[in-house]
Order: C-alpha cells, then sequence, then structure tokens
C-alpha cells in the first residue's frame, strides 16, 4: 500500500474514493453522501487550498482508503473529514496508517490540533438518540459502544472527538 496525495487529473481514483463514500457510509449514515455527485464534491474540496486529500493505493492502482482533512483557524486546527476504507480492507492497518500520515501532512504544514466529530445516528452508542444535556460530561463518561461504532478508533489514534 501507498499513500499518496490526490492528483486533480486522476479521475479514476477520484471517483473510486467517492464510490468508497457512497458505499461504506450507506449503511449507518446513508445521508452523509447519498449520491456519487455529494461524494464527489467531498473528495475535490478534500484537495483544494484549505484541505488535504490522501488516498491509500493498492499495488495495481486501486484506492482502498482516503482521509480529508479540512483547514481551520487559520491552518493551525484541523478538521479530519472523512475517512473511509474499503470494507474488505478494514480492520488491517489502513486507517490507522491514513490518520498518521494525515497528522505529519497537518504537522508539515504548521498545523497544531487534528480534531474528528463522529455522529451517531443510527443508535450505535449508548449515545445515540439521547439529548445529552445539560449533563453532557456525565453522558459521555458512561458510553457504551453498542454495534462498533468508530469513536474507539478515534480515540486509540489519540483524536479528540
Amino acid at each position: 500500500m501507498l499513500i499518496v496525495d490526490f492528483d486533480p487529473n486522476q479521475e479514476k481514483a477520484i471517483e473510486q474514493a467517492a464510490s468508497l463514500l457512497v458505499e461504506v457510509f450507506s449503511e449507518h449514515w446513508p445521508d452523509a453522501w447519498p449520491t456519487m455527485a455529494a461524494a464527489l464534491k467531498t473528495v475535490r474540496d478534500s484537495y483544494g487550498s484549505n484541505g488535504i486529500g490522501r488516498a491509500a493505493i493498492d499495488d495495481v492502482g486501486n484506492v482502498i482508503g482516503w482521509i480529508g482533512g479540512l483547514s481551520e483557524y487559520n491552518g493551525k486546527v484541523w478538521e479530519l473529514h472523512p475517512l473511509v476504507v474499503r470494507s474488505d480492507y478494514q480492520r488491517k492497518g489502513i486507517g490507522r496508517a491514513l490518520v498518521s500520515d494525515l497528522e505529519g501532512q497537518v504537522r508539515q504544514g504548521g498545523g497544531i490540533t487534528l480534531r474528528v466529530g463522529t455522529d451517531d445516528e443510527d443508535n450505535m452508542t449508548s449515545l445515540g438518540g439521547m439529548d445529552l444535556y445539560p449533563n453532557v460530561l456525565e453522558h459521555l463518561s458512561n458510553i457504551k459502544n453498542l454495534k462498533a461504532h468508530p469513536y474507539e478508533f478515534y480515540q486509540k489514534m489519540g483524536l479528540p472527538s
């Protein structure tokens, strides 16, 4: 596997990355990227002037995962958005490699913080569908992962969510 910048001229790679968003997110987050057009916009935005877009490529040149970073606060803070790995390649270290790579890219550009947001639209955690206020910290301290929600992956990576 090789991690590379998105090349705006590599339409095949861009389409593969967009397809991953639609396919992988469809089960638990169907409204995230319901169409290829929405996914293509996200991929293209990731390598614009305010973003970082990196792809994990297999030995034959196919995109098997990709990660985006969006600049905030003049490049000092970055939001990891999105991270996706092809289903048959998950749990093989590709997501971890992509996050580590993005951290390096952010650091190299002068960024000091990388953050991530996670949604629970499908009741994958004990917080799904719950009104968290006014005791947000209490609820968070008692969170349970019910259906393999990715927040635990981000915690293992040391990212605040």
